[in-house]
């Protein structure tokens, strides 16, 4: 009869854990793709997912700040520098983020009734374009 290697609970938690690893880069991923496509909906679901596998690798390793991780020894090597490309998707996702809100705040920005130097054509209320910019009358020059 051949033996079964028999994995310790370190070891099983170990690799437990890089297959999370491998599931959160597909998840940051995703969530770049939906973001980029400004697909909210989707967003909203993969960061619920997202949350919960790093819920479940805060479990496993046993890391909940990041001087945690200076605990771990050798064999989690693998697992934190995967943990470090992970952070910079993270970070990456966040940028980009930050991009399309600053975009809308320019947009809305622009769209203020009492900005001067606006040259953007809106509706009023009654349906006729009204220049935001304000132009000096002759009785004003």
């Amino acid at each position: 009869m051949l033996a079964e290697a028999v994995l310790a609970p370190e070891d099983t938690r170990h690799a437990e854990a890089l297959s999370l690893v491998d599931g959160l880069e597909t998840l940051l991923e995703q969530e770049f793709d939906a973001l980029k496509a400004q697909d909210l909906d989707r967003f909203e679901l993969l960061l619920e997912q997202k949350n919960e596998v790093l819920e479940q690798l805060s479990t496993l390793s046993g890391v909940r700040q990041p001087e945690d991780a200076d605990r771990l020894g050798a064999e989690w090597d693998t697992f934190k520098s995967r943990m470090v490309t992970c952070r910079d998707m993270h970070r990456r996702n966040e940028i980009l983020i930050a991009r399309k809100l600053d975009a809308i705040r320019g947009t809305l920005q622009s769209l203020v009734l009492d900005d001067p130097a606006s040259s953007v054509e809106v509706y009023d209320r009654l349906g006729k374009i009204n220049r935001l910019r304000r132009r000096r009358g002759y009785s004003d020059a």
